[in-house]
């Protein structure tokens, strides 16, 4: 689980992956581990007990009581007097041992408070560590539904955790982010210093996410003006926004709904057909739609002779079906969309 404070949505807070324990769990710990060095050490006074001398019982050993009260008072250097080790044996055991369980358990007395006032410094030095490592990134701004698929796909697709930062307003959010071993900042992706955070001025691409089609606007304005050359990918719900999406400048937008629609509708006409689909959108299973690089070998040749599994040809930017004259030979730079059998279970290229 990563760490994160409640803060203005205007204010990022960066949260890297990490294993913690709660304070409950920490401080209890702390509390048994003291109270057996504390046991330890009572019993180590105990079996020596003729080498102390106790100015309330003079002439007297001291009995578990006086232990247990001695190592107290001792481990907590509070060291009344009253009490004290008088043979050579008794002081060899004080400085030899005693005082070396003093301090681990001053240690661990301590050590909530010290680690409250360290973690700061250490998630500091992190956080500038893992920004250093940083560059052609995958900004993910929104982990909702839409969001957890994409990173899930991401990360199937052989994507490093380590290149891939989410951004969310909610904590919950980013804490589960985190729970999949990716960064997280928790703040409103509209506003400059979020983004800033994610370092949007070196990543490759941003992936929004959002639920509503005016925060997708506002993230990608504000993206390319940090970042004037980065590839945006957006998601908007109504149809009629992905035009102001590409006016923004996203270069491929996806309109959730009516993708929806048609998948649901082509699956009521041709349930064959919606089969297909739902084939291809998960990722991994019998079918595979993937795109590469056409040969050298290939140019020239159409994209069926080329490629038998070819269903598409990306050309500038424009999409042209396998079976379009245009794409009865293939040219240099052009990329194939092409459908591939997998293995059962096999992974994912």
């Amino acid at each position: 689980m990563g760490i994160w404070s409640g803060l203005d949505p205007g204010v990022s807070a960066v949260s890297l992956p990490s294993r913690r324990v709660s304070p409950l769990q920490a401080v209890t710990s702390r509390a048994v581990l003291a109270t057996v060095l504390l046991i330890v050490s009572t019993l180590i006074v105990y079996l020596g007990r003729d080498g102390y001398k106790d100015a309330a019982s003079p002439g007297q050993p001291l009995d578990l009581v006086a232990c247990a009260y001695y190592s107290a008072v001792t481990l907590s250097t509070t060291g009344y007097g009253d009490i004290v080790p008088v043979t050579t044996t008794a002081r060899l055991v004080n400085t030899f041992v005693i005082t070396p369980i003093r301090v681990i358990f001053l240690i661990l007395l301590i050590g909530t408070t010290l680690e409250v006032l360290t973690e700061r410094t250490r998630l500091s030095w992190r956080i500038t560590r893992w920004r250093s490592r940083l560059s052609r990134h995958t900004v993910l701004a929104g982990y909702g539904t839409k969001g957890r698929s994409t990173l899930t796909t991401l990360r199937e697709a052989g994507t490093a955790r380590e290149q891939l930062v989410v951004i969310d307003i909610s904590p919950q959010a980013t804490a589960e982010a985190n729970r999949a071993e990716v960064a997280a900042i928790t703040g409103d992706a509209t506003r400059r210093e979020i983004l800033a955070s994610a370092d949007i001025e070196r990543a490759a691409q941003l992936i929004i996410a959002v639920d509503r089609d005016d925060t997708a606007v506002l993230i990608a304005l504000t993206a390319r003006q940090l970042n004037p050359g980065i590839a945006i990918i957006s998601a908007v719900r109504e149809a009629e926004n992905e035009t102001l999406l590409r006016q923004c400048g996203a270069g491929q937008v996806v309109v959730s709904s009516a993708a929806a629609g048609r998948l649901l509708g082509l699956s009521t006409m041709d349930a064959g057909v919606g089969l297909f689909l739902a084939e291809l959108l998960e990722r991994g299973r019998s079918l595979d739609l993937t795109e590469r690089l056409a040969d050298a070998a290939e140019i020239g040749q159409s994209a069926r002779q080329a490629v038998p599994g070819a269903v598409a040809v990306l050309r500038a930017g424009r999409v042209i079906g396998a079976d379009d004259p245009q794409a009865a030979e293939l040219r240099d730079g052009d990329r194939i969309v092409l459908v591939a059998a997998t293995e059962e279970g096999a992974a994912p290229r």
